[in-house]
């Protein structure tokens, strides 16, 4: 039974992978011709050539410098309305306000960065202000919900020490949960950031701002020398982020 059983399953894998290209009606065939792998070599020929002049790579680093600035200030303000939302998340208001928080968070974190940008376009108009915002809604939620659950797994004992010494609810917040909460705060903050400097590259393709939507402008144009320029600038721009989120890691973060 066990042997037929995993027959079938490959069986209905199998026919499942036929399906998709019957009812996509992709031809692999037509794909890999002589016409079509010329025409392909052709267009990423024309990449091998980035544009490098002086007049393209300002453009390129006023491009970056809005991205970078984008993605930081998007994930600081993700950061704060993270952790204002989790202290509710956690329980720590009442259960109304616990539920009422995880519903928030649960909307913020479900619609994509893609959609809170295009809502944002739409609301603050072209440029960095929609994508930074965007950014900030969507990994507000996503942050709110691992910084909650960062706090409901915090010991209780160094707070209701200072509350039995008189001190209030604030002060045994701040000295005797936040200091045991802050390294793996500060950890998924600086992996959000990691993410959001790749999205806010993305963002720009709906007219948010940045690098992308400098790549958006110039593959409309069918300029692949500068199209090419933007994407060596985005693959830096990453790896740099990248190194520095590694080297704050190792430097501030003590778990």
């Amino acid at each position: 039974m066990r042997r037929l059983s995993n027959l079938l399953l490959v069986l209905a894998m199998v026919l499942a992978v036929v399906g998709s290209f019957v009812y996509l009606g992709l031809d692999l065939f037509t794909l890999g011709n002589v016409d079509s792998l010329r025409h392909m070599t052709s267009y990423a020929a024309r990449f091998m050539s980035p544009d490098l002049s002086a007049t393209h790579l300002r453009a390129v680093g006023h491009g970056a410098l809005e991205t970078l600035a984008m993605s930081a200030l998007g994930t600081l303000l993700a950061a704060l309305a993270g952790l204002l939302l989790a202290i509710p998340a956690a329980g720590r208001l009442g259960w109304l306000a616990q539920g009422v928080t995880k519903l928030v968070l649960n909307a913020l974190r479900a619609i994509p960065e893609l959609v809170w940008a295009v809502l944002m376009v739409l609301a603050a108009g072209l440029g960095p202000n929609a994508g930074t915002l965007a950014l900030a809604l969507h990994t507000a939620g996503v942050l709110g919900r691992l910084f909650a659950e960062a706090l409901e797994n915090t010991p209780a004992a160094p707070a209701a020490a200072i509350r039995l010494q008189g001190g209030n609810a604030w002060l045994a917040f701040c000295y005797g949960t936040l200091p045991n909460l802050w390294p793996q705060l500060l950890a998924y903050t600086l992996y959000r950031w990691e993410n959001n400097i790749r999205m806010a590259s993305i963002l720009g393709f709906v007219g948010a701002g940045g690098l992308g939507q400098m790549l958006y402008v110039s593959l409309s144009l069918f300029q692949e020398a500068r199209a090419s320029t933007l994407i060596l600038a985005m693959l830096a721009l990453v790896l740099a982020v990248d190194a520095l989120s590694g080297w704050m890691r190792q430097r501030w973060i003590r778990l």
